[in-house]
């Protein structure tokens, strides 16, 4: 389990060492295109972190889904590359929904988000398969470094709050 913050030393390379007064120039780790679908019962939370995932070109936000039982139908037909689950939904958890997932042939990635970041919930999250862990209040600041971080390594759980 890495609980390390990712640093822009992880996430980015030189093209070439510095030289005297020049500066470094840093180029991006290429990703592929991601296909991502969002799972919350929060419209709010769904809206907000769509948006904010549509402004990386890398990343296309093929499917939101409100409960897990929504989220097992979608799967199947939108074939998502990665999920980012709610961990406290009413129905299916999070956890529950991430356990299925991951018991199917070739599963998306799953990272689990919640407001609720404890050692209990982390423990079971990577019980069930999770490939990373954060909580919501992170979203903005971390989560784009933790997809980088999955498409090159595995897992990622962000250091407790």
């Amino acid at each position: 389990m890495n609980s390390q913050l990712i640093s822009a030393e992880q996430l980015y390379r030189p093209v070439r060492p510095q030289c005297g007064n020049r500066a470094i120039k840093f180029r991006k780790y290429s990703m592929p295109s991601l296909r991502v679908m969002l799972v919350d019962d929060s419209s709010r939370f769904l809206s907000s972190a769509g948006r904010f995932l549509k402004a990386d070109p890398r990343i296309h936000l093929i499917g939101r889904a409100f409960s897990g039982y929504e989220a097992l139908e979608q799967i199947p037909h939108l074939a998502p590359d990665l999920v980012l689950m709610d961990l406290a939904m009413p129905g299916m958890s999070g956890l529950e929904t991430t356990r299925v997932i991951k018991a199917q042939p070739q599963p998306p990635r799953v990272v689990i988000l919640t407001s609720y970041d404890t050692p209990e919930y982390r423990t079971a999250a990577e019980q069930v398969g999770a490939d990373g862990f954060m909580s919501k209040s992170d979203f903005g600041t971390l989560v784009l470094p933790l997809i980088d971080h999955l498409y090159r390594t595995l897992p990622f759980y962000a250091p407790m709050e």
